[in-house]
């Protein structure tokens, strides 16, 4: 038995296509059914690794019960929202703005005409604890359309109203962004510190990583120490907790405490991309081996597990896996965590007791507080013992035992990989394969490791040669097939990476295709009238809003990266087209940012950016050598992030004169000629016979 979905190629989508729910997915097919039959459309929303999705699919979605109600009484829609976030963010903006809170699944009742009014969560099958069961209020919202439509009509029409309202943006001319702005941001963050565990605010802790990238910028503007000292701190205690994987290296989702000890095991490719960042970041500034070693094992994971043939990058594991001790069942972290006596039948004596001391491990499992009992007997790997008493317990060196420790552990790594692994989300999308070759960009020149920079372009040459056409960028590729209009943190990212790219191989094909997707595919997005940006390009018909995202969250706003991107796109090529409509869009978040600054910590990169004089190291030469290379790892040894510093060779300066008359001013004097500009005025260069 299989319903329309069976031919998608979502796996979320595919995950549901045997439901008895007769389910379509998103577009005029479901809408044209949902008019011509005069039922109200059942929108549930989710992604394949999601636990609760999978919870909600076993208990109600696999259920004939609920499919009879739902195919006798609604139209049944699918939406996979990491294909359609745009579909995505209208409906959680309405749920969040209805019930107080969002998340995934996300339940949603549509009139035909696409308007919400009524919606939620996860809801269980039956009523329980006063919470109304998904059974009840299927029979209950079935009884009000037949009996109280003219109510659900007005109704949903005025939500769509005051949503619009909600985010609509004040014509009001906003003053330019000042440093105000960051101390208040800055000043947030510090009440909502964790000097405890690290991190901001209680359970359950999401490394918020935009926050990490806001405050590392605001110690490099103002040299405040608090700024640095909260971000390493709560960087070296997700290192150390369950939530990084001890073994296979990258993280998990979130922490379900406030210690960073029992994750949701689910592993998202933009927290490996971000956080790699993260901790490349505070090496430059901090030195310690320990953090760079964090980045290292990130790429790792990614290169290893997370890559397809083509070069791109997968979107994301499962928190879910077949549980050993209940066959047919899955359950989550079966892959990840460890009985005592397993490690014990791998690893022995010295070597057992010394490894389970590091890693906390506990003859009965560490997992106390367990509500669920989905650990019970199980271990966490994190590590819980410092080097130096595991050292004195073994009397050795704690550089010996951190030897030994890698042996072990890559025995348990092992034998952990004969188990059945997490189901794989295999799509790849455009922006988090962008935010990953940033990631890998950064890597090689804070690391100078040439197979992450190969790794970078390998990805961006897919996503160029697959996902990008006449100026037009698709979102996804999957099972052979690339589609989905992309959006607008696709382009933002995109460009991003570009101009990563660029500034890492001095190649002007890659500032070029930057600039090209900054022209006229990015201004589609553009907010003419008021600034900023939209994250869809038009009003497409199958969309009841035009939304602006502002939020920061778990990966940084379209807007806060075009933003940004543009002003850096100025400063690279002294084109002041693009800063004007960075300026703008700065202009038309003035007001939110004032209101509340820690929505959005990467706008507030751009303020940053926008606030600090342009400052540029542009090598003249002519051709990129170890001599360059060397003048260029020592410019960028120390953490600058608002400078641009790259090679301009003899090809890429002719080949960039004619769109950038800047790039095509600094003329080669010598072997080499280093400018230092500010502000686009250069001082003498240096030159070198």
């Amino acid at each position: 038995m299989t319903n329309a979905l069976i031919g998608e190629k979502s796996p979320y989508l595919l995950q549901h296509a045997q439901n008895p729910v007769a389910w379509l997915p998103w577009g005029e097919r479901a809408f044209a059914k949902a008019r011509a039959e005069d039922k109200p459309i059942f929108l549930s929303v989710g992604y394949s690794t999601c636990h609760w999705c999978h919870v909600m699919a076993h208990e109600s979605f696999e259920s004939q019960e609920v499919a009879d109600l739902l195919n006798s009484d609604f139209v049944p829609v699918k939406v996979d929202r990491e294909e359609r976030p745009d579909v995505d963010r209208i409906y959680m903006l309405f749920v969040q703005a209805s019930t107080g809170s969002g998340g995934w699944p996300m339940s949603v009742w549509l009139t035909p005409e696409l308007r919400p009014f009524f919606g939620g969560t996860y809801f269980a099958p039956q009523s329980r604890h006063g919470r109304p069961g998904f059974i009840d209020v299927l029979k209950h919202l079935s009884k009000a359309w037949k009996e109280d439509r003219a109510r659900i009509e007005s109704s949903s029409v005025t939500v769509l109203d005051q949503l619009s309202s909600y985010i609509g943006t004040s014509s009001d001319a906003a003053a330019a962004p000042d440093r105000a702005l960051l101390d208040s941001a800055f000043y947030h963050f510090r009440r909502t510190f964790d000097s405890r565990y690290g991190g901001f605010g209680s359970a359950p802790k999401f490394p918020r990583v935009v926050a990490y990238n806001f405050l590392l910028r605001y110690h490099a503007l103002t040299k405040n120490e608090e700024a640095l000292d909260m971000t390493v701190a709560t960087l070296d205690a997700m290192q150390r907790g369950g939530m990084h994987d001890q073994l296979g290296g990258g993280f998990h989702r979130y922490s379900v405490d406030e210690r960073w000890f029992v994750p949701h095991f689910e592993k998202m490719l933009y927290d490996q991309a971000q956080l790699a960042s993260s901790y490349l970041e505070a090496f430059q500034i901090t030195g310690n081996p320990e953090v760079s070693d964090t980045a290292r094992r990130i790429f790792e994971y990614v290169l290893r597990d997370m890559t397809d043939s083509t070069g791109g990058f997968f979107s994301a594991e499962d928190a879910d896996s077949p549980d050993p001790e209940h066959p047919g069942h899955n359950r989550e972290g079966a892959f990840y965590v460890w009985k005592a006596q397993e490690i014990s039948e791998i690893l022995e004596g010295d070597s057992d007791v010394a490894f389970r001391l590091r890693y906390g491990v506990e003859p009965d499992g560490n997992v106390h507080n367990d509500p669920h009992g989905e650990f019970t007997g199980q271990n966490i790997l994190y590590r819980a013992t410092p080097l130096d008493e595991v050292s004195a317990r073994l009397n050795t060196t704690p550089a010996q035992v951190g030897e030994s420790l890698k042996e072990w552990s890559s025995l348990l790594f092992e034998a952990r990989e004969q188990r059945p692994r997490p189901h794989l989300d295999n799509k790849i999308l455009t922006s988090w394969n962008a935010l990953m070759i940033s990631a890998l960009v950064k890597g090689f020149i804070v690391l100078g490791e040439p197979a992450y920079l190969s790794a970078a372009r390998r990805a961006a040459s897919f996503v160029s040669n697959t996902m990008y056409a006449d100026q037009v960028l698709l979102r996804r590729y999957c099972a052979g097939e690339a589609a989905v209009p992309a959006f607008l943190d696709d382009y933002a990212f995109f460009i991003q990476a570009l101009l990563d790219l660029f500034e890492a191989t001095s190649e002007p094909d890659y500032l070029l295709r930057a600039a090209e997707l900054a022209g006229t595919p990015l201004a589609r997005f553009e907010d003419a009238a008021h600034g900023g940006f939209f994250s869809t390009t038009e009003r497409a018909s199958d969309l009841v809003l035009r939304i602006k995202d502002d939020y920061d969250g778990a990966e940084p706003s379209g807007n806060s990266v075009a933003t940004d991107v543009l002003l850096r796109m100025a400063h690279v090529t002294g084109d002041l087209s693009f800063s004007e409509r960075a300026e703008r869009s700065l202009q038309s978040f003035g007001p939110k940012l004032q209101a509340q600054p820690s929505i959005a910590p990467q706008m507030l990169v751009a303020v940053g950016r926008f606030l600090a004089e342009p400052a540029q190291t542009i090598v003249r030469c002519r051709e990129i050598n170890a001599e360059v290379e060397s003048i260029l790892a020592l410019h960028r040894k120390t953490f600058k992030p608002y400078d641009v510093i790259f090679a301009l060779t003899d090809d890429a300066a002719a080949a960039l004169a004619g769109r950038f008359p800047f790039l095509g001013s600094l003329e080669r004097k010598g072997r080499i000629t280093i400018y230092e500009c500010r502000n686009f005025v250069c001082d003498l260069p240096k030159v070198l016979e």
